[in-house]
């Protein structure tokens, strides 16, 4: 990632510092203090360049769409959450801040834009522990069952979700279904004394903007789809090692530092071009937000502490929500899997909202592809 200086910034907009600034404030262009003089900023070359281009007028539709689908410019408009001067905003309100005292229930409300839940499913026959595998059949086992989404309005809408975070749950978190999703993991693993930890965790990890798995989910139920068919989508994206999963790498770099050293363990992965899962967000130049709240809640193992410390100064980012929730896992002893888990039971609230957002936008999700293969042979 490059970054540039308040001059060069200047000099390829060729703006003045305040359009600058206020370029910075309504996210359109990453910044971060300068580690020679935290006084100066610098500010992320891709978003300078792109914004550059669109005030010339140089960018075709095409590109435009290109750069939109990687990390450009947002392809669809949401009131649910966004990512803002280092802040992850839930309908505005500061997720940080919620996860101070509300539940995963509560966030599914206000990210739902619903009063209350409509619906009282209860837990019937659960599987011995959590499982990413029983949650994937059980959603597969509804898609074909439940009413497609098209035609339906809000309140039909909201009661399903209820039923569809219901049948997450009762996988995900098995236990009682009067008691809190943060209790009922902890309980279901074991370590009671986690569970206030795991509720922000799941706060936390509701909902992040468009990522790869909510893209899947807005495009699965634009089809009309029926709402548990979108989180199936969303939960299968989830599983791949660039985003869900990417603990794993955290979790490997840990177990090569508890032996090597975590300066060479780190050393080891940059000879080999290789960039540690463990550091950096391309949406918090200044640090991820969510691993911040969750590492403050918990003491952190010492290889962790090890690998953070040499992590951060050799490859220049700080540590993100993967590195966190892998730290979480080792120091409550939670099951290997923890960290998914906890990402897919929160992130099946945040998938829900999208999904309803989408159905109510009446839009089918349908991109054109560039074509650059072989052309047809001239007859």
């Amino acid at each position: 990632m490059s970054w540039l200086t308040a001059e060069e910034a200047l000099a390829e907009l060729g703006t003045k510092p305040q359009t600058l600034y206020a370029n910075v404030s309504r996210g359109r262009i990453r910044a971060k203090a300068d580690p020679a003089d935290p006084r100066r900023s610098l500010y992320q070359e891709s978003d300078v360049k792109r914004l550059a281009e669109r005030h010339a007028g140089r960018r075709k539709s095409e590109t435009v769409a290109a750069e939109a689908i990687r990390w450009g410019d947002p392809v669809l408009t949401s009131s649910i959450s966004t990512i803002a001067a280092g802040r992850l905003l839930y309908r505005g309100q500061d997720a940080a801040e919620l996860s101070g005292h509300a539940t995963l229930e509560e966030t599914a409300l206000l990210l739902w834009n619903a009063e209350n839940f409509a619906c009282t499913q209860t837990s019937t026959a659960q599987p011995a522990s959590p499982s990413i595998q029983a949650a994937l059949l059980a959603l597969a086992g509804r898609v074909t069952a439940d009413l497609p989404s098209l035609g339906r309005a809000r309140p039909a809408l909201q009661a399903e979700a209820c039923s569809v975070l219901s049948t997450v749950a009762d996988t995900l978190a098995p236990g009682l279904a009067n008691h809190p999703l943060h209790i009922r993991l902890a309980a279901c693993w074991g370590r009671p004394e986690a569970a206030d930890c795991l509720r922000r965790a799941l706060v936390m990890l509701a909902d992040h903007e468009l990522n790869a798995s909510t893209f899947a989910v807005r495009v699965t139920v634009s089809t009309g789809a029926a709402l548990s068919a979108a989180v199936l989508s969303g939960l299968a994206t989830l599983t791949g090692p660039l985003h869900g999963s990417a603990w794993r790498s955290v979790d490997a770099l840990a177990e090569a530092a508890s032996t090597a050293g975590a300066e060479q363990a780190i050393r080891r992965l940059l000879l080999r071009g290789s960039r540690p899962a463990a550091f950096g967000h391309q949406l918090y130049p200044d640090g991820d937000i969510r691993a911040s709240v969750l590492l403050s809640s918990f003491d952190v193992p010492p290889v962790f502490c090890d690998v953070q410390r040499a992590g951060e100064e050799m490859v220049g980012e700080k540590v993100n929500v993967d590195f966190a929730l892998a730290a979480m896992t080792a120091a409550f002893d939670l099951p290997e899997e923890a960290p998914i888990i906890i990402f897919a039971l929160a992130r099946t609230a945040g998938w829900l909202a999208h999904a309803m957002e989408q159905i109510e936008s009446g839009h089918l999700i349908r991109p054109r592809a560039r074509y650059v293969g072989p052309q047809p042979a001239d007859a």
